[in-house]
């Protein structure tokens, strides 16, 4: 069975695109000092599989990924705290009636975004052709290249779901 939209032996192209016109501009984006559950929220929410970290004037410094939340967790094990980290000592009796009512006492992880994401920017100019755009995603092995303006601050990013939705049949 053929998957395929167009005829086999239809050529795709992505033209004569540059950057700039295959981005998303204004990517979301989290901060490097941001904790690792806002990191969470913000992929978990908006479906993202990545996002940019960035430095407080704009310029990324990396990518913190579903896959660094998970390798993250998976070191963290499970910790769970004695009573007096919690509770002052008077307070202990208080405590097991608060845990026997339901309540749970939650380990808060104060772990930073800055210390799981992957410190690598890979990223490119506005004016970079397609073809050097989808060339350094392959030699990468990424899926995904930020566009920076000429100061280096975040501009957009170029995702391969943003490169597909550009193909189109060779004329």
């Amino acid at each position: 069975m053929n998957a395929t939209l167009k005829p086999a032996g239809v050529a795709l192209m992505l033209d004569n695109l540059t950057a700039a016109e295959l981005m998303a501009p204004n990517p979301i984006s989290i901060t490097a000092t941001a904790n690792v559950q806002e990191a969470l929220m913000l992929l978990t929410d908006k479906n993202f599989s990545a996002a940019p970290v960035i430095d407080d004037s704009g310029r990324p410094v990396g990518v913190i990924s579903r896959s660094d939340l998970l390798v993250h967790d998976r070191e963290q094990g499970v910790k769970v705290g004695a009573a007096s980290e919690y509770f002052f000592d008077n307070d202990v009796a208080l405590g097991a009636r608060i845990a026997q009512a339901g309540f749970q006492v939650e380990s808060v992880d104060r772990t930073i975004v800055e210390d799981i994401m992957t410190p690598a920017v890979f990223s490119v100019r506005p004016d970079t052709p397609a073809s050097v755009v989808v060339s350094e995603m392959i030699g990468l092995h990424v899926h995904r290249l930020f566009v920076t303006d000429h100061d280096g601050t975040l501009i957009g990013v170029i995702s391969t779901m943003d490169l597909l939705k550009k193909l189109r049949p060779a004329k």
